[in-house]
């Protein structure tokens, strides 16, 4: 899609994939939004615009079907409920705007889904803005939408509503088979929730492709953030109770982290920040550090003070299916130690924060 304004020009192409959550990530005023407006026929863009065998738009056979005829739900930072309806008033009006023939969820499984059974009777102007923007989300779902766009729905929140939501949004991505295109700049946000990723900066895409993959990657502007670092997707092997650890394994190793609630046997996913890896060239004997593992250097990003390392955790061991790690160090340290791709090394991992999936 192709949309010229004054100072800005967006230019894009893209497949995303059918199911899971794709998240569009970049600075603020990249074009993340005139995407999603482009996506849902708010914003008219020059292009394309499929969703699976339905054509959106399509200018060269002068196709363009209105926003209302597309099948698809809406969400944006502020929760736009009718403040004159209460709760089942505003998911009533979804529901009755969809054919009971095409209707693939109820209200029932709308209240389940997102814990708002309590809030049923009451109106938006009661509500927290977490509250809000759950009804919200239980809105734009009433009308059984094909596919979910969700416009940075937890920016206008504060620290503690964004975590009482966080859970509602991975409950969305495990028990619905819908996908979602995601709209955020907060990196927390896509390593907690996105399959998917596309970076996006000044109307351009920098990069798309497999959330993991592309945060382990060492040449994007990514690895220049504070909070740099991969997701690691990961099983729970085992629980220490005695000691309030438990061990998560993935291809290549296994890391001890806080006990988590999560079953022996269930996914998760783990970050793991740049800065909280180091590197050493023999195995220490004595560390307080619980989780260090053989690790090969496979890509190197220097800058003027630092070192971003890409390690493949395994060491030489590592198969095809490899876990990344990043590790961040000084220019100093890198030059001391004498690193050189290919290099085997230790990784010692200092903090690793779990998220259920």
């Amino acid at each position: 899609m192709h949309l010229p304004r004054r100072d800005f020009t967006l230019e894009v192409e893209i497949a995303l994939p059918g199911r899971g959550i794709s998240a569009l990530f970049g600075p603020s005023g990249c074009g993340k939004t005139t995407v999603l407006r482009a996506l849902a026929g708010l914003e008219r863009a020059a292009g394309r615009v499929a969703f699976g065998d339905q054509v959106w738009q399509d200018d060269q056979a002068r196709v363009f079907v209105p926003t209302h005829q597309r099948p698809l739900g809406y969400v944006i930072q502020e929760a736009a409920l009718f403040p004159h309806l209460t709760v089942m008033g505003n998911l009533d009006y979804g529901l009755r705007r969809t054919a009971s023939a095409e209707q693939r969820i109820s209200r029932n499984d709308l209240v389940e889904l997102l814990g708002i059974g309590p809030l049923m009777k009451r109106r938006p102007a009661t509500l927290s803005g977490g509250e809000r923007q759950r009804v919200a989300i239980a809105r734009a779902l009433s009308t059984s939408p094909r596919l979910l766009l969700m416009d940075e729905p937890l920016a206008a929140l504060d620290a503690a509503r964004k975590a009482e939501i966080l859970p509602y949004l991975e409950r969305l991505h495990v028990e619905l088979a819908l996908p979602i295109v995601y709209v955020t700049h907060a990196m927390d946000e896509v390593a907690r929730l996105a399959d998917h990723l596309v970076i996006m900066n000044a109307g351009r895409i920098q990069a798309a492709g497999p959330m993991t993959e592309l945060l382990a990657r060492t040449d994007l502007p990514l690895g220049q953030h504070d909070d740099a670092g991969v997701v690691i997707e990961a099983e729970v092997a085992e629980h220490d109770q005695r000691y309030g650890l438990s061990r998560i394994s993935f291809p290549g190793g296994t890391l001890w982290v806080g006990e988590t609630a999560a079953a022996q046997g269930q996914r998760v996913r783990a970050r793991v920040l740049a800065r909280d890896v180091s590197v050493t060239r023999q195995r220490p004997d004595q560390t307080s550090i619980v989780n260090v593992l053989p690790a090969l250097l496979d890509a190197v990003e220097l800058d003027r003070s630092t070192a971003l390392l890409r390690l493949a955790v395994g060491g030489e061991r590592a198969g095809p299916e490899r876990t990344w790690l990043l590790a961040r160090v000084t220019r100093r340290s890198f030059d001391a130690l004498e690193l050189e791709i290919g290099d085997l090394l230790y990784a010692q991992i200092k903090g690793v924060a779990l998220m259920r999936d």
